[in-house]
């Protein structure tokens, strides 16, 4: 029998058809659809360098500086996600920005000491990336110590823990001031909270999604002819500038620093692997191993460079992943077009400084939703813990009420030593040691496995 042809003549190569994720878009709608990421997470890539900085005795010139760079450093981290190269990225619509997770573990480092707090911050913040991303190929092992009776105990004390900030800008900042708590500063928050409730209930699409950021300009604009916004961060930035290397600093290394910012590592490797699993079935693109792996090291290198252009640890930002799912673009050069964005607002300090127009009072109203859905979120994820079992309602109870300490008993561990307090004073460090200690002691050691662990629930916050 003659051998079948090779081929035909009249063949037809047939191209392969792109994935969704892979397509690119015409510029406009790229740059319009890159912008709306932009806008949905613009607040929780700035209000943590906004928090910190006044934290540590940062002017507020220095704290505008301090967004810039963030907003820089977001744009940088974004691009390695979507784009990547190597083994670094998932190479999905990935958003990446500062994690709200190491505000108060920040805090706790530098309290007080002003420029000498932000090198012992970004030395501890480069080790815990680059531990992070040597893990980043045995992280998958470690996933299912953290459950989402962790990871939900975890994000709650996050949002509980920064309660407190909002409260405190509601009341107007400074607590030497003649008007703090008066009824002009929590009338304004008052207000600034009812606008952002509004938008949100009546505005559809878009707009909806932008609420806060509406808010924030809405009660500015109120306050303005009241005499409480101050435009001197305005008039003090340049049109254009670069966050220059270690601005403050060369970075130093302090081990308790360090112990805490890695357990903040590990707290934003698992939001981000669990945000990586629900972007990959939302995207239609399930993520498998290396996509995961790929996705942490972009995490955790984009942390290890951040600090040199004077940014904080970054990771995955899970409201993002709620845009992608309403406006059903799914494209990940969308998503670096808004890297880029990100980038050009680093570069231009007055665009990073508008936001110090906004009064404190205005910001703690919106403070209150911003912060309360990060608990929410972890409330949430709660709820898909088998919370039934007695044991996982124990390790809430006891995670939950050990975080608390440093906010309900600021003194409690007054005697303790130093360095210990870096660790101790941050209520989200605390938690998670004990509710990852207790998952082990109660549903680890000594268990007889039946099922599968489920992957952790997404975050949606940070």
């Amino acid at each position: 029998m003659a051998d079948a042809p090779r081929f035909r003549k009249d063949a037809v190569a047939v191209p392969e058809e792109k994935h969704p994720v892979d397509e690119t878009l015409p510029p406009l709608r790229m740059f319009t659809s890159g912008l709306q990421h932009v806008a949905a997470m613009y607040a929780g890539v700035v209000a943590p360098p906004m928090i910190v900085g006044p934290a540590v005795g940062l002017s507020a010139t220095e704290t505008a500086f301090l967004m810039g760079a963030s907003l820089f450093t977001a744009g940088l981290a974004t691009l390695l996600q979507t784009l990547g190269f190597w083994k670094i990225g998932a190479k999905l619509p990935f958003v990446n920005g500062v994690s709200f997770a190491g505000v108060t573990p920040m805090i706790a480092i530098g309290k007080g000491q002003g420029h000498d707090a932000i090198p012992v911050i970004f030395g501890a913040i480069i080790v815990a990336g680059l531990v992070g991303f040597l893990a980043a190929p045995y992280f998958g092992r470690l996933v299912r110590f953290f459950p989402p009776v962790v990871t939900g105990t975890v994000i709650t004390l996050i949002g509980v823990s920064l309660l407190p900030v909002a409260f405190n800008w509601s009341q107007g900042g400074n607590r030497t001031a003649a008007d703090y708590g008066s009824m002009k500063n929590i009338g304004m928050a008052a207000l600034t909270l009812a606008i952002v409730l509004v938008m949100r209930k009546f505005l559809r699409g878009f707009l909806q999604q932008i609420s806060i950021l509406l808010g924030l300009v809405a009660g500015t604009l109120v306050a303005i002819p009241l005499g409480m916004a101050n435009f001197d961060a305005v008039r003090d930035a340049d049109l254009v500038g670069f966050p220059t290397p270690f601005h403050f600093g060369a970075p130093q290394f302090h081990v308790a620093a360090i112990v805490s910012m890695c357990i903040v590592m590990l707290v934003c490797m698992t939001e981000s692997t669990a945000d990586i699993l629900a972007l990959g079935r939302i995207v239609g693109r399930p993520a498998d191993a290396r996509t995961i792996e790929g996705g942490l090291r972009a995490d955790t290198l984009g942390s290890a460079l951040s600090p040199l252009f004077n940014g904080f640890m970054c990771s995955a930002f899970a409201q993002n992943i709620g845009l992608v799912a309403m406006t059903k673009v799914r494209s990940r050069f969308v998503v670096a077009a808004g890297g880029g964005i990100l980038i050009l607002l680093g570069l231009c300090p007055v665009a990073a400084s508008v936001i110090g127009v906004v009064p404190l009072p205005v910001l703690g109203g919106a403070g209150v939703v911003l912060f309360g859905s990060v608990a929410a979120s972890g409330i949430q994820t709660l709820a898909g813990a088998a919370m039934e079992k007695g044991e996982n309602a124990l390790i809430v109870a006891t995670s939950v009420g050990i975080g608390l300490i440093p906010i309900a008993a600021p003194n409690f561990y007054h005697a303790f030593p130093k360095d210990l307090l870096v660790v101790l004073d941050s209520g989200i460090s605390t938690g998670c040691v004990v509710a990852i200690l207790l998952n082990l002691a109660f549903n680890h050691l000594g268990a007889r496995k039946t099922a599968a662990d489920p992957a952790p629930e997404p975050a949606f916050a940070h």
